[in-house]
């Protein structure tokens, strides 16, 4: 576990902003509230998936995180509990 820079959290912050509201909810809640008590590399995996494209987002965080690349399986199941 790491704790970032406040630059960096703020970078990540930005990034979380996305075009659906309920993106912007998840992600940023669970960055402010989740990411700082993650393995190294859960982080880069959260890091990674914030470069995925909106739609992709939603469908694996709210409809099917069974259909999320296996990268990412993890990190998904802990943001949807």
């Amino acid at each position: 576990m790491s704790k970032l820079p406040f630059k960096e959290k703020e970078r990540l912050k930005w990034q979380c902003r996305r075009g659906m509201l309920e993106l912007d909810c998840l992600l940023e809640h669970f960055l402010h509230e989740h990411y700082d008590q993650l393995p190294e590399q859960l982080q880069r995996a959260f890091r990674q998936l914030l470069r995925e494209a909106d739609p992709h987002l939603f469908h694996w965080l709210i409809n099917a995180p069974e259909d999320a690349p296996d990268r990412y399986r993890e990190l998904l199941q802990q943001m949807r509990t």
